[in-house]
């Protein structure tokens, strides 16, 4: 919002009882100069919103989540990386958004997640915290900073919620990482689970490569289940299983499911936001399962060539796009710079 300074800028000198500046006479500005700084101010057109974006709606809560789950509603989540993904998720009215270690590639230029540090995610789980307003934060544990032990990963949670700002955090693995979901919950913050396929060991798993295919297989991902649920993880992530299996899952479990290419069946949904958005140029490998509902890429790539075309013909800036002044400051500046040649 734009306001009018009250008082022209204090130019030098001593602050005396009377609240008024004792001014050298050669720091007294001409009335042209007070023309100049009488002007409009407003705040930086860099400075980012102190809020999310005016979203009425109530704080989302493990609460409100469980409410969804019993009645049905398929609950949404989206993964966001920096202030601005995060806001725009929060507009959208997500009830979930999801720091991911994903924007290790889609945000970072990393081959894959397991290059991610974990002073890294905090920076970016505090971004993103900052624009959700009403969401309900989750901060992905990156690969290393939980497998050691479990002190270990009680540690990693608490620096995620005190210095990230989440409200829970999302673990790779089923069965053998019970005990460690177990010891975060016990340590008071919630957990979201996440089995079938777990990006961060895709070098053990043979590459990203769809799990429970086979009843061997579809039965080990049910058992990682149970076991996340009893350690009390309050919801779990299925990911690349197919859509059979994971409704079957879905529906022998007390917690909610949130699918990403595991169908519709599960209770509700994630996506990567750069791959649904269209972050990058055709051509760049998606999963199967990504759909990609905008083409933010062309609209970028032509607004920026835009951009350079009317810069190089000085099309732009225009007047439209400068601030005024008078000319009679334009003048007697001019006279000035003039006297100094």
């Amino acid at each position: 919002m734009a306001s009018r300074l009250c008082t022209p800028i204090r130019l030098g000198g001593a602050m005396g009882l009377s609240g008024k500046v004792a001014r050298p006479m050669h720091l007294q500005p001409s009335l042209a100069l007070y023309q100049c700084i009488w002007q409009q101010v407003r705040s930086s057109s860099n400075s980012p919103m102190a809020q999310g974006p005016g979203n009425t709606r109530k704080k989302v809560t493990i609460k409100s989540l469980e409410n969804l789950y019993r009645k049905g509603e398929p609950i949404t989540m989206m993964t966001a990386h920096d202030f601005p993904s995060g806001y725009v998720s929060e507009a959208a009215g997500m009830e979930m958004i999801l720091i991911g270690d994903s924007l290790a590639m889609t945000s970072m230029g990393m081959a894959d997640t397991s290059e991610i540090t974990l002073d890294e995610m905090i920076m970016h789980c505090r971004s993103v915290s900052r624009a959700a307003s009403t969401a309900f934060v989750v901060g992905d544990m990156p690969m290393g900073s939980y497998e050691v032990s479990e002190e270990q990963a009680v540690q990693t949670a608490i620096r995620l919620v005190k210095e990230g700002r989440v409200h829970a955090v999302k673990i790779e693995g089923g069965q053998e990482f019970a005990p460690t979901i177990k010891r975060i919950v016990q340590a008071g913050i919630p957990v979201v689970a996440h089995i079938g396929l777990t990006p961060q060991r895709q070098n053990a798993l043979g590459g990203f490569r769809v799990q429970g295919k086979s009843t061997a297989a579809a039965i080990k991902v049910y058992q990682d289940a149970l076991a996340i649920q009893e350690a009390g993880a309050f919801m779990v992530v299925v990911e690349a299983v197919p859509a059979e299996i994971a409704a079957i899952i879905t529906k022998k479990l007390r917690i909610a499911t949130l699918g990403i290419g595991a169908g519709n069946g599960c209770s509700g949904q994630v996506l990567v936001q750069a791959d649904m958005v269209g972050n990058y140029p055709p051509g760049r490998f998606l999963p199967k399962f990504v759909k990609k509902y905008g083409d933010v890429w062309s609209e970028t790539l032509k607004a920026i060539e835009q951009y350079k075309t009317e810069v190089k013909s000085r099309e732009y800036p225009s007047p439209e796009y400068t601030y005024p002044t008078t000319k009679e400051v334009v003048e007697e500046f001019e006279k000035v710079v003039s006297r100094k040649d």
